[in-house]
């Protein structure tokens, strides 16, 4: 795996329902390294802290190979690294091999996999159509969050070598598919609970869904 684009945002105004919210989702490619601290990205704009940033999700993976299903998909767009909110577009990344607890280095960082991403309307207002939410929430191509154990800096063309890997976790597209196709399959659920290196907010999200069978 490799890093193809390092990505970062300003912090755009959008209206949304009648109301102006500030968000973080116009990720664009930049030159220079980009330092992944224990909580964020230095100088990208995390707006929406219940969701995004923190020390259990403080950079997006998305995989680069991901990309030409989504041109095809929506081909109107301006295609950009970035779309998807990512601070690192990567190749190679392939989310049904890659575990809950699996430890990387990515140029000077080590990082930890925490959780799949958990799309919300703000994708939606990127791609300017909301469908794009709910084809993302049924296919098995969530990208990737990560905590940072390691601080440093991450450029384009370094690899993602893995450092560790948690054999006994679910994959990261198993655990998203709990959100869908496996709400009822219990066995699957209690096992991404149980796993101590899932994100705690993801573990709650989870939970709710137990509480509803």
């Amino acid at each position: 795996m490799q890093i193809i684009s390092t990505n970062i945002a300003e912090p755009t105004t959008i209206e949304w329902r009648g109301q102006k919210v500030e968000t973080g989702i116009y990720k664009y490619a930049v030159e220079n390294p980009i330092f992944l601290g224990s909580e964020d990205v230095t100088n990208d704009h995390v707006i929406d802290r219940r969701y995004h940033g923190g020390l259990d999700k403080a950079c997006y993976l998305y995989s680069a190979d991901h990309y030409p299903f989504w041109q095809m998909k929506y081909p109107n767009q301006d295609w950009k690294w970035g779309m998807f909110g990512e601070n690192l577009t990567v190749s190679g990344l392939n989310e049904s091999e890659i575990r809950i607890g699996d430890r990387f280095q990515i140029g000077e960082v080590v990082v930890q996999v925490t959780q799949p991403r958990q799309p919300c309307f703000k994708l939606g207002v990127r791609f300017g159509d909301q469908s794009v939410v709910a084809d993302f929430w049924t296919l098995p191509y969530p990208g990737v969050y990560v905590r940072v154990l390691s601080q440093g800096e991450v450029k384009a063309g370094d690899k993602m070598i893995l450092l560790d890997r948690n054999s006994e976790s679910l994959s990261v597209s198993q655990v998203f598919s709990i959100f869908n196709q496996n709400r009822s399959n219990l066995e699957l659920i209690q096992k991404a609970i149980s796993e101590p290196f899932i994100a705690s907010s993801c573990r709650r999200d989870i939970e709710k869904l137990l509480k509803q069978e």
